[in-house]
């Protein structure tokens, strides 16, 4: 055949492009969660490290001025750049090896929110919020892969196929004047081990 070396390298091409592409779109997600734990674990919202299984709500001057803020901080990072203006930010790394974690949420009445968990493949498992959950107040038992536990009367259950867990939560704020009161609901989402919990609650 004339163009034979023309036909072998151009499947060898699409092979190579084949086994590229299906390599970016595994590895991907997971480089792109592990710059979101960095951010939160190293250096939260620009002003200090976040410890893990700890909610962290973004400060109201960083809703309320993004750009000052990131340009007064010294390490400014992923966690303070192209922060909206319609929403305050809860974050939190969960390690689930190390226990059970219990998330409330307040009574949010008609306001939105939302609060995402993400596995360190960047699959979204499961939603609390206005359009999966509701807006009225709850608790949530987040467990790792293979819990066989039973669940404490009136909470409920949030499997993670992954010990480790991006939390983002989303709240809305409609106004400048309601920032303050956005932020005290923010605040009232708590996070604690189920341990804690069963002891003294939040």
């Amino acid at each position: 055949m004339k163009h034979k070396h023309l036909i072998t390298f151009g499947g060898v091409c699409i092979v190579a492009w084949a086994i590229g592409t299906f390599l970016f779109l595994y590895f991907w997600p997971h480089f792109v969660n592990n710059i979101f734990r960095k951010a939160i674990l190293d250096q939260g919202f620009g002003q200090s490290p976040v410890p893990v299984n700890m909610l962290y709500v973004e400060p109201q001057q960083l809703f309320t001025e993004p750009l000052a803020a990131q340009s007064a901080s010294s390490s400014p990072n992923l966690m303070t750049t192209g922060v909206n203006h319609d929403t305050l930010l809860v974050v939190a790394w969960l390690d689930l090896s190390q226990g059970l974690q219990v998330l409330h949420v307040p009574d949010f009445s008609s306001r939105y929110y939302s609060v995402q968990f993400t596995d360190p493949f960047d699959a979204d498992f499961a939603y609390v919020g206005t359009r999966t959950t509701g807006t009225k107040a709850g608790d949530y038992l987040v467990t790792g892969p293979g819990w066989k536990g039973q669940l404490v009367s009136g909470m409920t259950h949030i499997a993670s196929p992954s010990n480790s867990v991006l939390v983002i939560g989303r709240i809305l704020v409609y106004s400048d004047s309601d920032l303050s009161t956005a932020y005290d609901l923010a605040k009232q989402i708590r996070l604690a081990p189920l341990g804690q919990w069963l002891v003294s609650g939040f």
